[in-house]
């Protein structure tokens, strides 16, 4: 800056958020105020305060049910002369606010995840982007229609420009554009971004344009007056497109443009390839054919590469968008690198800060910057910045003359001089050792007493023997990918059933049991507890139905046989079914109520949990994944600890169905409520279940750390590595921000 140049200080600080603040937009009026909008799930109006150089705080508007993600300004009208306030949330609502009133004017609902980008238009139109992959164009109150074509979150969407227009809506969902009073086109034209790696030219409700980038987010986009479009990427570069012939690039620009492109990964998991098996793919030859469509995607096998090829219409050839990794058919020994978290890299070194410490791992291809690669690794590791030139020179000296594709394996740690990575050796950081299982285990379940669930016979795989240990050459991971459902199984049948019969006593006519029928219980719930190879009969399940339908404030010992019972093939079957599981999973549902008895509350979490043991159950599970998460969440405000831990298990185990199937919109979800949840659990054990779900969500899917980053769950959970009992809670926190 030169000298006597203005510089910026500080002129005010504004408390109001109780949470961090996730987006700010100028506002119409008054004139130089601004809208913030936070996680605490309010939105705020900031006026000038002329006479202390300030900002007054003129509204609070509330409206969502969970965090606001997004904020923008719909243009004045006739009607709404000073504007209206959109805001996205993580509840999938969009609410729209006037000046007028702390209350939104309407939400707007059809998305299915947290909306994250909005954009407003002339004549009230507002386009959003979500979570859900889709872009939605709204006109006031109405969707007028969706725009599918992403295969991840969509980070940015913009309305581009259009001069002397007029839109009005109709009956038939569409938008119409007219010109001296014609329609010149059906829809408006707009822009959209996202995790998938590319930007999206939508005309006419259709995707007439795809261009892919060389970096896995499209963070954000804008678009100039001139119509060109500016994109913001995760690479750190700035990039804009345009139709004018001349600011087009040079032909030079444009061909190390599709060389940088052509020589990106693409891991096949995340990105819209489907299924891929290398063997059956077609060779180079495949490409001598056409393409029927803009954007669409052409696989092919050269050698042991797979290669990912796009169709340009207006180019009317394939270009290449980058090699794929991780499909079927290929492995570390067939593509010459090293597998780490999902990508294959050149090089993966393990690196010891200190002696005795846990190692970390760098990835690096010889095609990165070395710079770049270890600023980034000590941001990634919060590692001191010192180092910066140390492991830079240290990437240098070790990849010194090496080809893509080839290893190293001389080199020394720039740390402590040990601890050499040897390619094609194992990282151990997928390998689990056989241990009991450290969620379950021995120990008398009493409901609502601070022990249940959670007692453990024998050494603690996670804190014993075949605890984690750090070491140079190979780390291994025993808490996630959690593979298998979490359940509750510990149990007193002789005081469930004691406290059965004495609440009987207090049960009105109606629904009050028969001894022949508290002997079908206790049948019941021997054969449950003892493991017996007889199936419950149909009389006894028809009771313990009965049962569960008692007045909420004795129905507890039936919900505790029942969460028992639910874990045997017939039962599961029986209450699970498509005919029977709506109804069955409503009633469980509405114990849920905040307002409702804690016990029922518990026992019907942990209903929830052991359903997922049976293949009837999970589908159940699945299908009413929406609706349960929404309302377990509002449990989370409460002291009773065995909730946070049911919840935190409920969490988990959808977790382990995600990891499976790589449901983005399910994960999402998910680490929605991990992030939630994490912000008022103090119970270090439903914690610890917690980190276990968002290693196994994060675990070889990069789009989950994307959306995982996005929340600021690598922030909220750095608190939890410096846990010194147990010691499961620090190492698992520590794995987890390796990934993050």
């Amino acid at each position: 800056m030169a000298s006597g140049a203005a510089r910026y200080r500080l002129s005010c600080s504004l408390p109001g958020h109780e949470l961090d603040v996730r987006g700010l937009v100028c506002s119409l009026y008054p004139p130089g105020a601004f809208v913030s909008v936070s996680r605490d799930r309010t939105t705020r109006l900031w006026v000038p305060d002329s006479p202390n150089r300030g900002f007054t705080e003129m509204h609070c508007m509330s409206g969502h049910s969970n965090f606001v993600s997004c904020v923008c300004i719909i243009p004045s009208s006739d009607m709404y002369p000073h504007g209206l306030i959109a805001t996205g949330g993580n509840d999938h609502n969009i609410c729209i606010f006037s000046l007028e009133s702390p209350a939104p004017l309407y939400i707007l609902k059809g998305h299915k995840n947290t909306v994250c980008s909005l954009s407003s238009g002339k004549f009230g139109t507002l386009l959003s982007g979500s979570w859900d992959t889709t872009a939605k164009v709204w006109l006031n109150d109405k969707c007028m229609m969706t725009l599918q074509g992403h295969t991840a979150a969509v980070w940015a969407v913009k309305i581009l420009p259009e001069q002397g227009l007029m839109l009005t809506g109709s009956a038939d969902k569409t938008i119409k554009l007219w010109k001296a009073g014609r329609c010149e086109r059906t829809f408006s034209d707009f822009v959209t971004t996202a995790e998938d790696r590319s930007l999206r030219i939508w005309k006419r409700g259709e995707c007439a344009q795809t261009i892919r980038l060389p970096a896995q987010s499209i963070w954000c986009c804008c678009v100039l007056a001139n119509g060109d479009i500016v994109v913001g990427a995760s690479d750190g570069i700035i990039r804009v497109f345009t139709e004018s012939e001349d600011r087009t690039a040079s032909a030079e620009e444009i061909k190390a443009f599709e060389k940088e492109l052509s020589q990106a990964t693409i891991d096949s998991k995340t990105g819209d390839l489907g299924d891929i098996n290398a063997e059956q793919l077609p060779g180079r030859e495949h490409l001598n054919e056409p393409g029927t469509r803009e954007g669409q995607t052409r696989l092919i096998k050269d050698g042991e590469k797979v290669e990912a090829y796009q169709w340009s219409v207006s180019e009317g050839r394939w270009i290449k968008i980058g090699d794929v990794v991780g499909s079927s058919g290929a492995n570390q020994q067939t593509s010459g690198k090293v597998l780490y978290e999902g990508k294959e890299f050149d090089y993966v070194f393990s690196i010891d800060v200190n002696e005795g410490g846990p190692s970390y791992k760098l990835p690096y291809n010889v095609s990165d910057d070395p710079w770049l690669t270890a600023y980034n690794f000590l941001q990634k590791n919060d590692l001191n910045p010192m180092f910066l030139d140390q492991v830079a020179k240290f990437i240098i000296d070790n990849t010194k003359g090496q080809t893509l594709g080839l290893g190293n394996t001389s080199f020394s740690d720039p740390f402590t001089g040990g601890g050499r990575y040897v390619p094609g050796s194992s990282s151990g950081s997928a390998n689990t050792l056989p241990a009991a299982d450290p969620f379950t285990g021995s120990g008398r379940y009493v409901p609502g007493s601070a022990s249940m669930g959670t007692t453990m016979a024998g050494a603690d795989p996670f804190t014993g023997n075949s605890a984690y240990r750090s070491a140079a050459s190979k780390t291994v991971n025993i808490y996630f990918p959690k593979k298998e459902a979490v359940t509750f199984d510990q149990a007193n049948p002789t005081q469930i059933l004691g406290k059965l019969k004495e609440l009987n006593g207090a049960a009105s006519e109606e629904k009050k049991l028969t001894e022949d029928d508290l002997i079908l219980l206790e049948k019941i719930l021997s054969l449950i507890c003892n493991n017996s190879s007889e199936k419950p009969t149909a009389q006894q399940l028809q009771i313990l139905w009965k049962a569960i339908y008692w007045p909420e404030d004795i129905v507890f010992p039936a919900l505790d046989i029942l969460r028992l019972s639910i874990k045997h093939p017939s039962v599961n079957e029986n209450f699970c079914n498509e005919k029977e599981g709506a109804q069955f999973s409503s009633h469980l549902i509405s114990l849920l109520n905040p307002k409702g008895k804690p016990a029922n509350q518990l026992l019907a979490l942990r209903t929830f949990c052991n359903c997922f043991v049976g293949q009837a159950g999970q589908k159940l599970m699945m299908s009413q994944r929406e609706s349960l998460m929404s309302h377990a969440i509002e449990l989370k405000s409460g002291s009773n600890k065995n909730i946070h831990i049911a919840l935190a298990t409920l969490t988990l185990n959808y977790s382990v169905c995600f990891h499976k199937d790589h449901n983005i919109e399910g994960k999402a979800q998910c680490l929605s409520v991990i992030s939630t949840v994490l912000e008022v659990v103090q119970d270090l054990e439903a914690t610890f279940r917690l980190l276990v779900a968002l290693g196994t969500l994060i675990s070889d899917d990069l789009n989950a750390v994307q959306l995982a980053k996005s929340l600021g769950v690598d922030s909220q959970i750095k608190k939890y590595a410096s846990v010194s009992e147990p010691a499961k809670v620090s190492e698992c926190c520590r794995l987890i921000l390796n990934l993050l």
